[in-house]
């Protein structure tokens, strides 16, 4: 009887963690609906590119770090420079966390000026999951080139390779030109990387501009030895490369540091990682965590390094923050921008309509 009463007086606490304890696991409803699940990341270019490297080498691994370890199927989507996977992962993609993609860069800065007409989502109504790579856009010239420091850019004319006339190199050439009295002239039209590089062994050009200087060289002693850096646009310099002068610090009044500001900020929205509108929060939420996850993992970490990859990660909440910002920029500052990128001085590269792309 003595033992009976006992029990009778056990604490409800205590009997409320019991009944948890040997309840069904129903807590977890986010790893419930990833289970078994599969997570299509659109690839907005062909294979073979940045786009397409960097966003498959997430989708090897982001799954790891998801709640319910969902399958990921890459998918290419090319054109329109993007707009083709955007415009499908905004408007016809299912909305429940199971659709990601890597959007173009220039996007944001390209709804803030109005500059594509065809770019009809707004970026606000995405969920941004975090950026593959906080880099620097660095403008440099081949050692035998006359033009070694930012100096002599202004003292002479200096040809410079870029893929089209309103790639982030050409509107970096032209703010440079226009707001820092560099004389860059602009040969456009090239296709990829490479082919920029092969110019400059060809001596079409002197230079171009790369968020990747690592690529050129196995060390930094040996890219130095080859090329001369002249100029880093970014929010603050990259490690190994603080000798080259930064943008924003060459500012000579509060208007161009405005303009130089929302210019490094388009810049470092480099690889930014979305997924679509009205996904339930809580799957925003564990896909920004699994992203952090795995940028922070050493297996992706070698293997970008094998595949000379940059990774310097922004959260998704900081890239938001970044965007945001960049669309709330007052009107007379995005005039300003809007001055400042258009280019005065480039041809297109032979083989190349004007205006236009390779032939």
């Amino acid at each position: 009887m003595r033992l009976r009463l006992r029990s009778l007086t056990v604490p409800v606490g205590a009997l409320t963690i019991g009944f948890l304890a040997a309840a069904p696991a129903s807590a977890e409803p986010v790893a419930d609906f990833y289970r078994g699940k599969q997570i299509k990341i659109y690839i907005r270019a062909a294979p073979g590119g940045n786009y397409d490297i960097y966003s498959r080498l997430l989708g090897r691994h982001i799954a790891r770090f998801l709640p319910g370890n969902p399958s990921v199927l890459p998918v290419n989507m090319p054109g329109g420079g993007g707009l083709v996977a955007l415009n499908y992962v905004a408007r016809v993609a299912p909305r429940d966390g199971t659709v990601i993609t890597m959007i173009t860069q220039s996007f944001p800065m390209d709804q803030a000026l109005g500059l594509d007409k065809n770019l009809k989502v707004d970026l606000r109504t995405l969920n941004w999951i975090g950026n593959m790579s906080e880099t620097n856009e660095f403008f440099y010239t081949a050692k035998s080139s006359p033009t070694k420091i930012l100096d002599d850019a202004r003292r002479r004319e200096t040809p410079v390779a870029a893929t089209g006339v309103g790639s982030i190199m050409t509107q970096l050439a032209a703010v440079y030109n226009n707001m820092l009295g560099t004389r860059f002239k602009v040969i456009y039209g090239y296709p990829s990387g490479p082919d920029m590089t092969l110019a400059m062994e060809r001596g079409e050009v002197e230079g171009r501009s790369t968020s990747n200087p690592q690529v050129l060289g196995a060390s930094k002693a040996e890219v130095t030895a080859k090329y001369n850096f002249l100029i880093q646009a970014g929010l603050r310099k990259l490690p190994d490369y603080e000798e080259v002068p930064l943008l924003r610090a060459l500012a000579r009044s509060a208007e161009q540091r405005a303009v130089f500001d929302f210019i490094s900020k388009a810049v470092v929205v480099a690889r930014p990682i979305v997924t679509n509108p009205d996904v339930p929060p809580e799957r925003v939420a564990a896909l920004r965590r699994a992203f952090d996850a795995a940028m922070a993992d050493p297996l992706v970490r070698e293997e970008a390094r094998r595949e000379n990859l940059d990774i310097g990660t922004r959260s998704g909440e900081e890239l938001e923050a970044i965007v945001a910002e960049m669309l709330a920029t007052p009107p007379a500052i995005l005039e300003q921008v809007a001055q400042a990128i258009q280019i005065k001085s480039a041809q297109p590269a032979k083989g190349v309509q004007p205006g236009g792309a390779p032939e």
